[in-house]
This record gives structure tokens, sequence and C-alpha cells, in this order.
């Protein structure tokens, strides 16, 4: 049996620039927005202006609304603030709904009491013959309110800071800029299209940011991981404008946990600092050396530990041969076809249990279609193996509808009352009211109620089929509608009661041995991680129940990513007919074929994805000298 031991050795960094790692955004946010405070409680008391260069996006917007809340209920004062904004679309009318002067007044302007002539954002009126005349008095402004003190940054994914895309250089100043691919992929959510997203934008410069005397960079989550380790630990050049900042004095990231996953301090720590050498850890230094050197596990050798920074490893165990087998056995002992629990086993070395041998199992799905995208191999042997499964469909996913599908459906129903002589109903006029609305609807324009029940109801008969085809009945179908969705636009309201009482009353009404929820928190609407907040925070509240001390509860990534192989505590193996089987289940969502609404920076459909995702997953396995299959999903136990 493995003993936790650490190891002492010299705490080495391989950043270049300073990072703090916070457990959630939250908190890190209202640790910045309490510095910006501080900041200008300073130098009002020196009866000084104090100048902000603030961004937009997702990533400040938690900053903002503490900031707000500072204001309102601790008496801070705006009065001797400035800010300029980085950047906004070009063109772009400030009240748009994309418009980053209307994010700023929405988000922080309208609710404190600074000056509206000493809020400045970019123009996106400006004529184009006229521009560069503009940029030019935007950078003056700057140096006549005597520079930036605090310049509040995020980072795109392909490491743009403000709108200054790969290939700017390093003086660069405030000028007109034409967006990345990758830029307008990523906005493609918040105009309804990628087609709708402008080409250009004005930006403040790589040098202008530099000036500033203070710099703080945010980013959350998975999808920037990759990046940030770039910006952090990458050298500076001109295609990750993010890492100048490496040049800068007075430069820090503050990140989540999600984000900086890609860092040495957490990817391999055991390079940076000393570590306790428990189970996880092991096994993820051990998988990684077999990764890294393209090498089965049982074929490592003293020297593989030795010269790559495992030494400390290999003391602690004698051997490779035995660090060798006993993570082999680990990764072994994770596989199973049986993910229901294998009744009649001895399940001391397998991921589930054996009894009951038929258990009620509750699958959540933030979209309609998460359940047979991210596990429908799974689910489908659930269902075969005799298991009681449920569906709770978490929310409509309406806003992923195209307006032309919706056209589709109401012509559909519409010629359909015809050919009946159905007339007059309430029903009809709602899809008549829809109809017209679409013909006319403009860019960006949020759904009428109408619209989004048609939606809805698109997306609730997909949901029902892929049911149907695995072999769920009606019966055990919960379409929960969670309120905090329905907005109609990509902004969604804050989880509620509502939304938590949704959530607890279909766990108490299944009562479920097994619980699988979406852990994907690189979803690119975000959805997904409010989802499992809702569920994490049901089942913390449930727990004192009886019935919940025999729930386990497993989660599943979904399109966009998978666990790390360290990480997964159940795999379960797929051959080539379920492999289809789960593509005839994926094409059931016909609203999602083809085209894809919002689909971010990957242009694959997502059962294209979903099988690359299950048969890398195979792939690393095997390459790691553990049985071949054609595809896995994978699975980790979350202990609440």
């Amino acid at each position: 049996m493995l003993q936790a031991i650490t190891l002492q050795s010299k705490a080495i960094s391989f950043e270049k620039i300073p990072v703090e790692q916070h457990a959630s955004p939250a908190q890190a946010s209202i640790q910045v927005a309490r510095e910006m405070a501080e900041l200008i409680r300073e130098k009002q008391q020196k009866g000084e202006l104090v100048v902000l260069g603030l961004a937009t996006g997702s990533s400040p917007k938690r900053v903002y609304k503490e900031l707000v809340r500072i204001h309102r209920e601790e008496g801070l004062s705006f009065h001797n603030v400035v800010t300029f904004n980085l950047d906004e679309y070009y063109p772009m009318h400030a009240d748009a709904l994309q418009s980053y002067r209307r994010f700023m007044k929405e988000n922080l302007f309208d609710h404190v009491d600074i000056k509206p002539e000493n809020c400045h954002v970019p123009d996106g009126t400006v004529p184009q013959e006229l521009v560069n005349a503009y940029c030019v008095q935007y950078e003056k402004k700057i140096e006549e309110t005597g520079g930036i003190d605090f310049q509040l940054l995020g980072i795109g994914r392909n490491g743009h800071i403000a709108f200054n895309e790969p290939g700017s250089h390093s003086s660069s100043a405030t000028r007109l800029i034409t967006l990345d691919v990758t830029t307008r992929l990523d906005a493609s959510l918040e105009f309804g299209g990628t087609a709708h997203v402008p080409r250009k934008a004005i930006t403040m410069g790589v040098g202008t940011i530099l000036k500033a005397r203070k710099i703080v960079l945010m980013a959350w989550g998975e999808n920037k991981a990759a990046i940030i380790q770039q910006a952090v630990e990458g050298p500076v050049t001109e295609f990750v404008p993010a890492s100048y900042l490496q040049t800068h004095s007075n430069t820090r990231f503050i990140v989540d946990e999600a984000c900086a996953a890609g860092l040495a301090r957490n990817k391999t720590p055991w390079l940076t600092d000393s570590v306790t050498w428990d189970r996880p850890m092991v096994k993820k230094a051990v998988a990684h050396l077999a990764l890294t050197l393209q090498k089965p596990i049982l074929k490592l050798t003293n020297n593989d530990y030795n010269e790559n920074g495992l030494s400390d490893l290999l003391a602690l165990y004698g051997q490779a041969y035995d660090i060798n087998i006993e993570v082999f056995n680990w990764l072994q002992h994770t596989i199973t076809g049986w993910p229901g629990g294998k009744p009649g086993a001895d399940d001391s070395n397998r991921p589930e249990r054996a009894l009951p041998a038929s258990k009620r199992v509750l699958i959540f799905s933030p979209h309609p279609d998460d359940d047979i995208i991210s596990m429908g191999g799974t689910f489908q042997r659930l269902v075969d193996q005799g298991h009681e499964v449920h569906v709770a469909y978490q929310t409509s996913g309406n806003i992923a509808v195209a307006d032309d599908e919706a056209l589709r459906f109401i012509e559909f129903v519409t010629n359909f009352n015809r050919s009946f002589n159905i007339a007059g109903t309430e029903a009809e006029d709602i899809y008549t009211k829809a109809k017209q609305f679409l013909q006319q609807k403009a860019k960006g324009e949020k759904d009428t109620s109408e619209v989004r029940a048609v939606k809805g109801i698109i997306r609730r008969g997909e949901a029902m089929n892929t049911c149907r085809f695995v072999g769920v009945p009606e019966d055990r179908v919960h379409y929960l509608n969670l309120p905090f969705y329905e907005t109609g636009l990509i902004e969604k309201k804050p989880l509620g009661e509502d939304d938590y009482r949704i959530v607890m009353d279909v766990i108490a009404a299944v009562q479920p041995h097994q619980v699988y929820a979406a852990g994907d928190l690189a979803d690119p609407h975000g959805t997904h991680k409010v989802c499992l907040d809702a569920i994490f925070e049901a089942m913390k509240r449930l727990k004192p129940e009886p019935y919940m001390k025999d729930c386990w509860l497993w989660l599943y990534k979904g399109a966009w990513a998978e666990w790390d192989i360290h990480q997964i505590e159940m795999a379960v193996p797929m051959s080539p007919d379920q492999v289809l089987k789960k593509r005839m289940g994926i094409f059931k969502h016909q609203s999602q074929k083809d085209g894809v609404v919002f689909q971010g920076s990957d242009d694959r459909e997502f059962w294209q994805r979903a099988e690359v995702r299950n048969k890398t997953t195979a792939d690393l396995y095997n390459s790691l000298g553990l049985a071949e299959y054609a595809a896995m999903e994978a699975f980790v136990r979350w202990r609440y």
C-alpha cells in the first residue's frame, strides 16, 4: 500500500509573470475590485484623479458588480475616476446589443457616480476616413490625464490583449485593426453567428497598454489554460501578444484553478516544488512520463525516472518496475463494461458497486443533446444492462436552434392545420406570431416568447426521440426548464432558489443510486458550469436524506474536452458497433446537425467531435500499454 510521503526539494518557477491562482472567479474578482477601490480612495485622499483602463467581456463582469456593491454599500465615490476602455467593434453603434459602451453603462457607469465626460470608450461610428485622427486623439486624451494608473485586461484564446491580434507590434498605439478569425468565432455567441461579427475593431495598442503603471490580467476556465501557459511560461513573441506583458515591471495574472491547469506548477508540480506522493500524484506523474516518452508504462526504466525529474519517486519505490506495476493496475481497474456495476462480481477493484444489481440512474443533461453526445455509449449500456435510467434535461436549449429551422417547423404545423381544416386555434396564433417575428428579426435581436417556445419544442422532441432510440420510456424523461436559462439571450440570470428546488425535486423523486452530470467547464456557452453548480448545491442540501448515502455522482465531459487520463476513475469501452449506434443517437438531434448555431472555433459536427474524443481516450489507454478498444467514455467520481 502506497504511503503518502512528501520529499523536500528546492522550489523552481517557470513563470515569467507573477500568477495568482484562486479557487473561483468570484473570489478572485472580489479581490481585484477591492484593489481598485483602494486605489480610488487613496487618490481621493490626495485630491488626485485616478485613471482606470477597463476591459469588457465575461472576465471583468464580477469585478464591476463588486465595485457597484462597494459604491452602494460602502460609499465608494467615483467622482475622481477617469476611465479609458480598451476597444470597440467597428462599425458599432453605441446602443447596439454588442456595443462595449452599452456593456460598460449596463455593468458599471449607470450604477455609480462617475461623471459621463470622464468615461471614454472608442467610438465605433467614426467615419473610416477619420479613424486614424480619432485614434491619435484617444492616445492624446490618455496622456493628458497623466496616463493609466491601473489597467484591467482579459485575454483571447489566441493570446490577444484588447484587440491586439497575433502579429501586433510591442510599440503599437491605438488603431483600427482587422479581427482574427479565432476572435470572430469566439464572438459569434453574442452576435448570433460568425457572419454577423464585425471584421474590424478600434483598439488600444500594446505600447499604450504597457505604459500603464499597474496591469492586472484576469482569465477563467479551461478554454484559456493553454494560452495562459504560453503567455506566462513561453517566450516573448508577437504571435502571443499577451507575452509582451513579461516585459512590464508591475503586471500580475489572476486566474482560477481550471485556467491555471496548464502551468508547470499544476501540470508537472514535481518539477517546481516538493509534492506529496499520494496515489493521485503518482498516477499523474507516471502517466505524464509515459506519454511524454511515448512508452507503455510497463516499459519505463530507472533512467527514465531519473532523467525526467522523478528521482524522488524512484527513491520512494526503489525500482521502476514496482512503480510501473502499481500504476498500470490502477489504470486497468478504471476500465469496465459495466458502468452500473457488475452483478455477482468482486467489486473491490471495480469503479462501481456490484449491488444493488439494478440501480436507479439519473442522467443530467445541460442541453437536450449532452447525454447522447457525451456519454451515449454508457447511456445505452446502462439501459441494456437493466438499470432504471432517468434523464433530466436541465434547459430547453432554445437559443441553439437556428431561425430557419424554427421557420421550417412553423410552416409544417401551419400546413398540417390547413390540411386537416384545423384553424383559429391558440396554437396557430402562437405559430403565426413567431413566424411574423422571424421574418423581420434584426441581427442579434432577442427572440420573442413565442419563438423561444417553438425552438424549445423542437429540442424537446429531439431529446424524446433520442430517449426512445436508447430505450428510455417517456415517464422517465424529465424536462426541467431551469429558470436561469430562459432569458432568450446568451447572457443568463444567476442561479436562484427556483433552480435549486427543481433539481432537488427530480433527485428526490428518483432517489438514484447513480447520478451523471456534465463536468465540462470548457463549454463555451457557460451553461454546463451553471447546471453543474445547481446539481452540486442540490445534492449538498439533500445529503442528510437516507437515500443519498447510496448515491454516487459521476461527472462526464462534453463535446469540447476530455478528462486527463490520470483523473479518470471509470472508463467505459465501446465497440465499433456501439460507436456507430451512438452516432445514430446523436443524429436524432436534427436541429444541431450541419449548421450548429454556437459551435465556437470547431466547425466539426458534434458526432464527429465526440467520436474523435472517444477514440483519443481509447488510444491513450492503449499507448500506455493497456487493452486496445475502438473508443472509450470517461468519468470522474465527485465525492460530495
